[in-house]
């Protein structure tokens, strides 16, 4: 009975914890993590150019109701960009992102209806936020990422490129000769512990994207379903 009562107790909470930090580098969401940092300043850059160029366009030619359209059409794209930025947030970081609008029955809506939603919806503006900060961020993330990464690989390589009279390392202004074997060895150890802590510290980067992605991709109130309406009481006949 006492045997039969330890097998079935939870596992301790800080075991499970540190089996979860050892095994990082082995899970593919580590690696869907890095994909979507890569992605992060390309990305981030092409929206600035489009938002700022469409934007400021469309604005300065509303005078002679050209920059009307244009403005139409830049919120159009935008609200697909929005879209797109939320299913990379959904299958690359796993985010739980909510819905960008409420799913309502079908049926014919106005002209003026179906502006005034779009307009009055809170993702339209916090998603064409998310895509003017994503410059500024992607930067941040492109530097600390190609960083860490050099410098894991740098220290991973030094066995294999100390026989080619390659061993030397400089990081910093700091030079690092590595003229024996055994040096080699010690920093392909260093290698791996450094490439260890980095890969933690960009999965922690990535659970800040996956924050932003879910405060401004979606709105939590979309996700309620619809109060149920009441219905009309029958005309008396």
């Amino acid at each position: 009975m006492r045997h039969e009562i330890l097998d079935d107790a939870p596992a301790a909470p800080g075991r499970g914890a540190l089996v979860r930090f050892l095994r990082a580098p082995l899970e593919l969401h580590s690696y869907t993590n890095l994909l979507f940092l890569a992605l992060a300043f390309p990305l981030g850059l092409a929206y600035f150019i489009f938002l700022t160029t469409g934007l400021s366009l469309g604005l300065g030619l509303t005078l002679i109701w050209i920059g009307l359209p244009i403005l139409a059409l830049v919120f159009a794209v935008s609200w697909g960009l929005i879209a797109l930025e939320r299913q990379l947030a959904i299958h690359l970081l796993g985010a739980a992102v909510p819905p960008m609008t409420r799913i309502e029955p079908s049926g014919p809506r106005g002209f003026w209806r179906t502006v005034s939603d779009f307009l009055g919806n809170p993702v339209t503006w916090k998603g064409m936020g998310y895509l003017l900060i994503k410059l500024p961020l992607g930067i941040v993330t492109f530097v600390l990422t190609v960083s860490l990464l050099s410098i894991s690989a740098a220290f991973l390589l030094a066995p294999l490129l100390s026989p080619l009279g390659l061993g030397v390392l400089e990081i910093d202004g700091v030079v690092w000769s590595v003229g024996s074997p055994a040096a080699a060895v010690a920093c392909a150890v260093l290698g791996v512990l450094i490439a260890f802590l980095s890969l933690h510290a960009l999965n922690g980067l990535a659970w800040v994207w996956r924050v932003l992605a879910c405060t401004m991709l979606g709105s939590r109130r979309f996700a309620e379903p619809l109060a149920p309406q009441l219905a009309e009481p029958a005309a008396a006949g």
